[in-house]
């Protein structure tokens, strides 16, 4: 798919054309020349984003990581920062992006991201987080407190009882 054909697919995906996408789509690009990374259909391509903008959308429309699949987390930073993995060769990059100039106003941010170098847009570093495993399925117990379906991961022991998270209160006599 060519580069406009990419841009319409992600704004089609995000319901609207605005800076934060452009940020995400060009992260995404970035990032499959750097690790020569495709489409993922599976765990073959990983990122790691540090926010939860509009940005985010354009990674999963270009490079097909997503929640459910399990290749794209979330470690909220609050910060235009991406980690992205090709699992095939192992190698990884943190892009990060730069401040636009000053004399830049933001409403013409949209222009300014489409346009600039990937130099200019984005610091390249190394990833600061391992490469995730690859996403496990668990088992399901039905809470016996709330009787609604819960992964293993996510069970606890209350008084003798499988609960959810939402069903059991943490035991702390300090409450700190």
């Amino acid at each position: 798919m060519d580069r406009e054909k990419m841009w319409e697919h992600a704004v089609d995906f995000h319901g609207h054309v605005c800076g934060g996408l452009m940020i995400g789509f060009r992260a995404a690009l970035y990032a499959a020349e750097l690790l020569d990374l495709k489409y993922s259909e599976d765990e073959e391509v990983v990122c790691i984003v540090e926010n939860d903008s509009c940005s985010v959308d354009a990674v999963q429309a270009v490079l097909g990581c997503t929640v459910g699949k399990g290749n794209l987390l979330f470690h909220m930073r609050g910060k235009q920062a991406f980690s992205f993995y090709n699992r095939n060769t192992g190698k990884s990059v943190r892009l990060v992006q730069k401040d636009r100039p000053a004399d830049i106003p933001k409403s013409e941010s949209l222009n300014y991201y489409r346009n600039c170098s990937d130099e200019e847009m984005f610091e390249v570093k190394p990833t600061t987080i391992e490469l995730p495993e690859e996403a496990r399925i668990f088992d399901s117990y039905v809470c016996e407190c709330c009787g609604e379906k819960t992964g293993a991961n996510w069970i606890r022991i209350l008084d003798g009882k499988k609960v959810c998270l939402d069903c059991w209160s943490e035991y702390d006599r300090l409450n700190i």
